[in-house]
């Protein structure tokens, strides 16, 4: 994939989650197969061009709300993976979204946290689960907060790969602001 391949992609509408902002329409076949040979297939190559895209989203989302909600220092983090499924796949295809941001950024508008979250919970892939009530239960306490000091106060920027229902993201959000995060948003792919 290229620079100018990618710039072709439409871009997302805006979530139902005003906390969510997505970079890609998930319908788009290209970006469905990106996300999906990233994911599954070991296509690690891919975290470094969808990066580009998602870092200049994620550039004007904190200029936003740095602006408007004084949304200023925040740290970037991974949505985790269970041991079990990290052990499976061999790697978080959201780490290294990160990996990639920290990378372009350079530690100018950002900091990075790999570990303010962890999976304390095994649950079957949201991917499988159709139902919108059951894909919220499922994920019902499954996040806990690895670095609770990290995140005292501070501003978060989650990053994934995808939002559907925004489930994942909602349960993660709802678990770092009770450990005394200041605000949460997401910044996913696609959605």
């Amino acid at each position: 994939m290229c620079q100018s391949c990618i710039s072709k992609i439409p871009i997302a509408e805006p979530a139902e989650e005003d906390f969510i902002v997505s970079v890609f329409d998930y319908d788009n076949k290209i970006i469905k197969r990106a996300i999906w040979l990233l994911k599954y297939s070991g296509r690690h190559i891919l975290a470094k061009e969808l990066a580009r895209p998602l870092y200049e989203h994620v550039l004007a989302e904190l200029e936003e709300r740095r602006t408007f909600e004084n949304f200023k220092n925040p740290i970037l983090a991974p949505i985790p993976l269970s041991s079990k499924r990290l052990r499976e796949r061999g790697y978080n295809q959201s780490e290294l979204l990160v990996k990639e941001l920290a990378r372009i950024d350079g530690g100018r508008n950002f900091d990075v946290c790999f570990s303010a979250l962890k999976k304390v919970r095994e649950t079957p892939p949201q991917a499988r689960i159709k139902n919108r009530s059951e894909r919220l239960k499922n994920l019902k306490g499954c996040f806990a907060v690895r670095n609770k000091e990290r995140v005292l106060g501070r501003n978060i920027v989650l990053v994934d790969d995808i939002s559907t229902t925004g489930a994942t993201l909602r349960e993660a959000r709802r678990t770092l602001k009770s450990a005394g995060a200041k605000k949460v948003i997401a910044i996913t792919l696609a959605h």
